[in-house]
């Protein structure tokens, strides 16, 4: 249920940061478009996020044809790295296998610049 909760409290970060935050609307601006997910190994637990210039939109399931996935291991593991979502943790991630990234690793340090105007 945490895992569900923070992934729906991200979309509602996200779209209030793009109605109230100029640099983070600036930086999006400069990214142009990117859809993306985060979820569990298993999909039993999956968000994706839509993001435009011009709008930010959410919902459940990861489609097939995001650009970027984040793959978690389990809901423990989703939760530990997404409370301190530093470059570090989702490295440390990547190595130990716990996470799996779909998608070009450009597009998540892309993201990371942008989550980091939140």
């Amino acid at each position: 249920m945490t895992l569900r909760l923070m992934l729906w409290l991200l979309s509602v970060m996200l779209k209030r940061a793009r109605r109230r935050k100029a640099p983070f609307r600036d930086a999006l601006a400069e990214l142009g478009h990117l859809d993306w997910g985060i979820g569990t190994e298993d999909l039993s637990i999956a968000r994706h996020y839509r993001m435009t210039p011009a709008r930010i939109t959410s919902g459940p399931g990861l489609p097939v044809d995001l650009d970027l996935e984040l793959r978690f291991e389990d809901t423990a593991t989703a939760v530990k790295v997404l409370r301190k979502p530093t470059s570090r943790a989702f490295r440390e991630g990547l190595i130990d296998g716990r996470l799996r990234l779909v998608g070009d690793s450009g597009d998540l340090a892309k993201l990371q610049r942008l989550l980091s105007r939140l």
